[in-house]
């Protein structure tokens, strides 16, 4: 694997910032502003960082935009229900758990296409949590302490940024050093292969799709945390972003794998660009567009690279 290919996103990140410091000098290019950069990627980096874990077994999870908006209105509803801040946050992860680990043993057991399964377990979800809220944001009740933690600085740095690098850490611990990530990163690679050699594709199976929803609900909880309030559709714009960010990453630094330092990094691009972009005062609709670009530039890099080994 040549330089180009392993570090060409790196390299493109770096050209995307180089270009919009130059167009904006006062206004991308300050301190300040790449800080506030790092807080508006986080909680994609952390959806498409649980993302990383179903990628790795080759499969998809539809679901997680309806449950980072199902955490957001889960945890509010406890609230309202006299609920302190552990155990709303402990049953709200563990809501968010439960559905990917549905949807992982129907994908292992029945062999239900991941694709399939996880939209049909996002319509549940996206429909319940509409039923639970009425359709309407949720926003009373939110003790001051839990919007702490979507909330402020530590040390200068953002808390949404400390949480980021600590999911990146996560993934990164799973995947690269224990057993169950190994087993993931097997089946994702050949699962008959893994099946063969004794790797149980099942609990493997549900595992990874539990961790995916895990840190979507997570998003979830900080998204509501910061913005002091939940709406019921307030996650389904994290679906196709978080895949873009963790298809990215699969370009960066290990060619075609995921991995958590490259999912994080594709975040940054999403974020840097859509940053960029709102300050030259370029549309949304345009924003999608260079964002599909330089996602189709990134896959161009990495079959250069390919081509230069």
């Amino acid at each position: 694997m040549t330089l180009v290919s392993r570090f060409g996103t790196l390299l493109g990140l770096g050209v995307i910032v180089a270009v919009f410091s130059v167009l904006s000098p006062h206004g991308f290019a300050q301190g300040s502003n790449l800080i506030n950069i790092t807080q508006q990627m986080s909680l994609l980096a952390i959806v498409a960082l649980g993302a990383a874990f179903v990628m790795s077994l080759s499969e998809f999870d539809l679901s997680i935009g309806a449950v980072v908006s199902m955490a957001g209105i889960v945890s509010v509803t406890l609230f309202g229900s006299g609920w302190g801040i552990l155990a709303t946050v402990i049953i709200t992860l563990g809501a968010g758990f439960a559905v990917g680990c549905i949807s992982g043993f129907f994908v292992a057991i029945w062999r239900v296409p991941s694709f399939i399964m996880t939209l049909a377990m996002g319509t549940i979800v996206g429909g319940m949590t509409f039923w639970v809220s009425g359709g309407a944001t949720l926003f009373s009740n939110i003790p001051v302490g839990f919007r702490d933690i979507g909330r402020g600085y530590v040390g200068g740095i953002p808390v949404l940024t400390l949480w980021a690098v600590a999911g990146t850490l996560f993934v990164a611990f799973i995947l690269d050093w224990t057993e169950l990530g190994r087993r993931i990163l097997a089946i994702g690679g050949n699962r008959e292969a893994a099946r063969l050699a004794g790797v149980g594709v099942v609990p493997a199976t549900v595992w990874a799709f539990g961790l995916c929803t895990l840190m979507a609900a997570l998003a979830g909880l900080l998204l509501t945390a910061r913005l002091g309030s939940a709406h019921p559709t307030g996650g389904n714009g994290f679906l196709l972003q978080a895949y873009a960010a963790a298809y990215l990453g699969m370009t960066a630094f290990r060619d075609g794998q995921p991995n958590a330092a490259g999912t994080l990094l594709g975040a940054a691009i999403i974020a840097v660009v859509a940053n960029g972009l709102t300050i030259l005062g370029v549309p949304n609709y345009l924003q999608d567009i260079f964002t599909g670009l330089i996602i189709i530039a990134s896959v161009m890099v990495r079959n250069f690279g390919r081509a230069a080994d």
